[in-house]
């Protein structure tokens, strides 16, 4: 008798069993995250309401004399960071380092009343956005969720090839049959719901990796790049931008971390001042002539400013902008005041835009509560997915094993199945690392553990 391979089929199958398993659980906490972080706008103001919103007034006080109340009710504190009222009924935002914490305290712009203060690290968004990225366990972290990421993207191809109807009726494929009960019921909710949100679900991969430490460097060390006249007349440290974001803060858009910091031109004559006094020289720029900066070149309100931490720092304009076309990150001289880095959306070359894009409609911003309403559709699709996958697995593995599904030796498909599981290995490294571990595993291990289910 002629030995035939597994058919393309049950590869695929094979493949999606593996994707699920390790995905479904990373991809609930995901999706838990990513709604509390998508509704952070409405929920912000509501549970911090004592701090974030204030009686509208008639006249704001300078971000100087702002810095200066803070400063006393904090003395011990440094201030990183000034974030001025976005509204008229909003209060301002100081970034203060105290004791190893770092703190967000709120200040009336109109009366200079210190409001209170907020744990950076350890408040509901801070850690929704720290679990989301990294699972609040640094570089680790974030290579499980690049992992789970890029595993996703494999359930999803592996998904819809299994989905194909193959002269199938309707039912159980583009709606779920309403009379199913028990295993069948689970498979065409886990079916049909995977498949209207397929390419909504790759989006949000996709789009979400851009960030992710491994994979998310490499492709913005190939695609994230700016004239490099742009920087040709401006001093340079040795710091890249993206060291103004870190897990639970947002500074500067995508679009910028990979580009060169400046360094403010005066530092050299200050050098002596800074080592005789063991303390980096005070800028020369006062906080609120920064401000007016922004105001200036017409910077969209919800921008920050970064103080510079040393003497040849700058300080930094930034606005992470719902609609990425309003941009704006600028860097600014502290001793002279002079704009050494201005760039906007114009300046984003076409892959910088379509990423910035990707990352808005990520994040529910974009346009508005509509946007907002679409991913909460996606999260919900991607909980229903994994819980379900992980019900139909329950119900149909076998005892004492993972219930791996069988190769069939039925049709000479494998070569196919084999190349795709190649080239997603290719464009997502780790997970083509992953592949080959599990591929061992399933060799090594299959008739001891992974049990084939009958």
């Amino acid at each position: 008798m002629k030995k035939t391979q597994p058919s393309f089929y049950n590869l695929a199958w094979r493949w999606h069993f593996y994707a699920g398993l390790f995905v479904a659980p990373i991809m609930i906490l995901l999706a838990i995250t990513g709604i509390i972080y998508l509704f952070k706008p409405q929920l912000d103001p509501l549970m911090y309401r004592n701090l974030m919103v204030v009686e509208a007034g008639h006249h704001r006080q300078t971000a100087d004399a702002l810095q200066q109340q803070v400063q006393q009710a904090y003395p011990q504190g440094h201030i990183g960071q000034y974030l001025p009222a976005p509204a008229t009924d909003r209060s301002a935002q100081f970034v203060v380092h105290e004791g190893g914490r770092e703190l967000n305290v709120f200040i009336d712009p109109y009366t200079g009343t210190v409001l209170g203060a907020q744990d950076a690290k350890r408040n509901l968004q801070a850690v929704a956005r720290a679990l989301h990225g990294e699972l609040m366990i640094g570089t680790v972290g974030d290579r499980v969720v690049e992992l789970a990421a890029g595993w996703g993207v494999v359930l999803v191809v592996s998904g819809l090839y299994l989905w194909w109807p193959r002269g199938k009726s309707s039912g159980g494929v583009l709606w779920p049959r309403l009379g199913a009960r028990g295993r069948l019921f689970w498979r065409d909710l886990h079916a049909v719901s995977g498949f209207w949100g397929s390419a909504l679900l790759l989006l949000m991969l996709l789009s979400g990796m851009t960030w992710t430490g491994f994979w998310g460097k490499q492709y913005a060390d190939l695609w994230n790049r700016f004239p490099a006249a742009m920087w040709n007349n401006v001093p340079q440290s040795d710091q890249q931008a993206r060291t103004l974001n870190n897990a639970n803060r947002q500074t500067v858009p995508w679009a910028m971390e990979n580009t060169p910091m400046p360094a403010s031109g005066a530092h050299a004559e200050h050098a002596g001042h800074t080592a005789a006094n063991s303390a980096p020289a005070q800028p020369q720029v006062s906080l609120q002539h920064v401000e007016e900066i922004a105001r200036a070149r017409q910077v969209e309100p919800g921008y920050s400013i970064t103080l510079p931490s040393t003497a040849e720092g700058v300080f930094t304009i930034a606005v992470f902008a719902d609609d990425p076309r309003n941009d704006a990150t600028l860097h600014i001289d502290q001793y002279t005041g002079k704009v050494l880095v201005d760039v906007r959306w114009q300046d984003y070359n076409g892959v910088a835009r379509a990423t910035e894009l990707g990352v808005m409609l990520h994040e529910g911003k974009f346009f508005g509560l509509l946007n907002q309403l679409i991913v909460l559709l996606i999260c919900l699709m991607i909980l229903l997915g994994s819980v379900s996958g992980l019900v139909i697995w329950w119900k149909r593995r076998p005892q004492g094993g993972l219930g791996v599904p069988p190769l069939r030796h039925d049709l000479p498909r494998w070569k196919s199945a084999t190349v795709i599981m190649l080239v997603l290995g290719i464009v997502f490294p780790l997970v083509g690392a992953s592949m080959l571990v599990v591929w061992l595993l399933d060799r090594g291990l299959g008739r001891r553990v992974l049990i084939p289910a009958t």
